[in-house]
């Protein structure tokens, strides 16, 4: 023991202070990689629990919509039945009173006012119906030119200006196998959104952009994925942040008419196809932004949504694990 005390007393005898700075220039450089790379593991800890949250949200919201799906048919099929007979009497009333026209008039109003309801009870029946994905091969521009004509009658009255730069790689269209009439009806209800988000007067620049590609996309298990992403954005007034957590919830809506199912069947549309949507808004400068993000190859989410959810939370963990040793 004294005599490697006494070697390495010697050893530093023999250090001058050239080799003194330069030791401590070393300590200090490694002292800083090390708070470097601890802030770096942090960020990442932090960036994959954002993730876990996010991705687990979108799993509550999937399964939350398929129970109230379950309750609203049951609604909807009792609510419907009644209707058709208030509707067959009105009829026949009217018909009987048609000699006299003011009465006739109440008759008719009650008719028109059925018809309203029902076409409600047609979009909760649309929301509560079991989402079966018959896949085909088709191309994103195929979808999207589909959606585009069903809408040109409310994008023309509304003065909207369309900038559809759809381009695959090198040319080529971009090739996907998915449900086309399901898909066209999501990217209508979105579209429509997009519109009616740009209807006040106070906007005067009113353009919807449509897109398409090939890109990789966060999914809701965690991992990366390779996905054909359908873009819409606007230049509407945005969407605040409350809306944004509230607006895939059936019956939610900003607007004064309408059921609030169309972004909910939306949302059902796409996770029937193995897929999810993002939302952004940029808030005070205005503007929304909708991905529907597909695979190439549509893959049917299975009904055990539940057991999904539990390997969730364990494989990021142990990303977040894995990472944080690497």
């Amino acid at each position: 023991m004294m005599s490697t005390i006494t070697t390495d007393r010697q050893t530093l005898e023999r250090l001058g202070v050239d080799d003194l700075e330069e030791l401590m220039r070393s300590v200090n450089d490694v002292t800083r990689q090390l708070e470097a790379t601890h802030t770096q593991l942090r960020g990442e800890v932090a960036r994959l629990q954002r993730e876990l949250a996010e991705a687990n949200a979108q799993l509550q919201r999937s399964k939350s919509l398929a129970a109230l799906g379950e309750m609203a048919a049951g609604i909807a099929h009792e609510v419907r039945n009644p209707l058709g007979s208030i509707q067959l009497y009105s009829q026949m009333l009217g018909e009987d009173l048609a000699d006299r026209p003011e009465q006739a008039e109440l008759c008719s109003k009650i008719s028109r006012a059925v018809e309203g309801l029902d076409s409600i009870v047609h979009d909760v029946m649309l929301f509560a119906r079991d989402t079966r994905v018959d896949p085909s091969p088709t191309t994103a521009e195929t979808l999207l030119e589909r959606s585009l004509e069903n809408c040109a009658s409310l994008v023309a009255s509304h003065e909207v200006t369309v900038d559809q730069p759809v381009r695959g790689k090198a040319g080529h269209a971009i090739e996907l196998t998915v449900d086309g009439s399901l898909i066209v009806q999501a990217l209508n209800n979105v579209i429509r959104n997009a519109v009616e988000a740009m209807a006040d007067d106070s906007i005067k620049n009113r353009v919807l952009t449509l897109s398409a590609e090939r890109a990789s996309r966060r999914c809701p298990d965690g991992r990366r994925a390779e996905r054909v992403v359908f873009t819409i954005e606007d230049t509407g007034p945005g969407i605040d942040e409350d809306v944004v957590n509230r607006m895939f919830n059936p019956f939610f809506t900003t607007r004064r008419s309408g059921t609030g199912l169309g972004l909910a069947i939306v949302h059902q549309i796409i996770d029937a196809h193995g897929g999810h949507v993002n939302v952004e808004s940029n808030g005070d400068e205005g503007g929304s932004r909708f991905e529907l993000c597909l695979p190439p190859v549509c893959q049917p989410q299975e009904s055990a949504e539940g057991h999904q959810a539990e390997g969730l939370d364990q494989t990021v963990t142990r990303r977040i694990q894995t990472e944080h040793h690497a």
